[in-house]
């Protein structure tokens, strides 16, 4: 019976992620950080007149630095959808008298016009609410009340949320393109789904969801990846991978690197140090960036690998399956991986043999 009784009950939970401890800390201090900060810098801006802070601030705090990535928490939201709900509440604090009227009509236009601008934020209706019944030091301020307290701390929490939240590494505010390079559909989509494709299906819903287009379809793609694992590519890096590489050495001068270039025809080249392991990649514009450069005085030392090579290095190991590959070639659009060993270079896997490989592949099945 009891548990029974539980079940019934985790009917009534929201299908949410439960963060780790780590995490819901980290949302917590945000919130502390954020809302500390901007009451003082209210006041201090102020001189310390009517440095007072509302209620519904605290609930913008929720969504802020718990779920940033909700389109409910961005920063048009915040910003206009207080500024809209602050003026309807002091409109109608001011002409309907009997307060109940006065805070539903005000909370109801909100919404109204929140949803018509595209600016619905939940803490915006306690705005409205508070305008109406905050009593009559908030009755005296008037339409002031529109800019101080509430579009001053607004600005103040929205700036700190979004040095925290990148502080943490979220991007924040929610970035509305998922292919940086381009505004076409990324390789991935365009064999998968597709932006278009999930926004036609959004434009049929009729109940906003609490997540913006742009993490739905980066959500999509990362299961259709997911899902994709389960089909397994035979091939391992060792079976494709090219043995006899041609490589730079970090100390050789960048004349030898150029004479390299012209051996092979690739944009990049894997770079060694002197116990043959990889320390680096040097990409063909570097080259050239550094020939336009080379008259200046400031960087005429510079005439090594060493001195203009990238030692950020992606590689793989020879049993690794194809399909961790994929989407390097893909998405970043690599022109070659380095297949390394006890951090030996043993060889490299190009796009061309990503292509014969996958062909490969499609005439098996």
């Amino acid at each position: 019976m009891f548990h029974m009784q539980l079940e019934w009950l985790n009917t009534l939970k929201p299908n949410f992620k439960v963060l780790p401890l780590k995490e819901r800390m980290l949302c917590g201090l945000g919130a502390l950080l954020g809302l500390a900060l901007s009451s003082l810098i209210s006041w201090w801006l102020l001189g310390g007149i009517n440095a007072w802070y509302i209620a519904p601030m605290g609930a913008s705090s929720v969504l802020l630095f718990a779920v940033p990535a909700s389109p409910l928490a961005q920063p048009w939201n915040i910003v206009i959808g207080n500024t809209i709900a602050a003026v309807i509440g002091v409109t109608c604090a001011l002409y309907i008298s009997n307060l109940t009227e006065a805070f539903s009509v005000a909370v109801a236009l909100s919404i109204i016009l929140m949803m018509t601008t595209d600016s619905l934020h939940p803490p915006s209706g306690a705005v409205a609410i508070t305008a109406v019944l905050g009593g009559e030091t908030v009755h005296e301020l008037g339409y002031q009340f529109v800019f101080y307290p509430v579009l001053l701390n607004s600005i103040l929490l929205l700036v700190i949320a979004i040095v925290f939240n990148r502080l943490l590494g979220k991007q924040y505010p929610t970035v509305a393109q998922v292919n940086t390079r381009s505004t076409d559909p990324t390789p991935t989509q365009k064999v998968t789904i597709q932006p278009e494709d999930i926004h036609q299906v959004l434009a049929q819903e009729t109940q906003l969801l609490d997540i913006s287009e742009y993490d739905l379809q980066k959500l999509i793609l990362k299961a259709q990846a997911q899902a994709d694992t389960r089909f397994h590519i035979d091939l391992r890096c060792r079976d494709i991978m090219s043995k006899d590489v041609l490589c730079l050495y970090e100390d050789e001068d960048i004349q030898v690197a150029v004479e390299k270039f012209k051996q092979v025809n690739l944009m990049s080249l894997p770079v060694l140090n002197r116990a043959e392991q990889v320390c680096g990649t040097l990409a063909l514009y570097e080259v050239v960036e550094w020939f336009q450069k080379a008259t200046d005085l400031r960087t005429s030392w510079q005439d090594q690998v060493k001195h203009i090579m990238k030692r950020q290095v992606v590689t793989v190991q020879p049993d690794q399956e194809l399909q961790d590959l994929i989407p390097y070639f893909v998405e970043r659009s690599f022109n070659y991986i380095p297949v390394v060993e006890n951090k030996a270079l043993v060889g490299i896997i190009s796009r061309a043999d990503m292509i014969a490989a996958l062909y490969r592949l499609l005439q098996h099945r």
